[in-house]
């Protein structure tokens, strides 16, 4: 029991460790990706239909338009 309980605890650490280092790798890099196509839409001109209509789902609580 105690070979096992050992392993056990390490193998958990283990799984633990690369797993939940894993989901997060994986989800800052689609983090990041996204934001930086943000970036690259919000600075060119004219603006992608995309980018503004994301902008106006984004400020439709507050009632304002983005300007075209």
């Amino acid at each position: 029991m105690e070979v096992f309980g050992m392993a056990g605890l390490f193998g958990l650490i283990l799984g633990f460790m690369f797993g939940v280092g894993c989901a997060f790798a994986v989800l800052y890099t689609i983090y990041m990706g996204g934001y930086r196509k943000g970036i690259q839409e919000g600075l060119l001109e004219p603006r992608p239909e995309r980018y503004l209509k994301a902008l106006d789902s984004v400020r439709g609580k507050s009632g304002k338009k983005t300007v075209r």
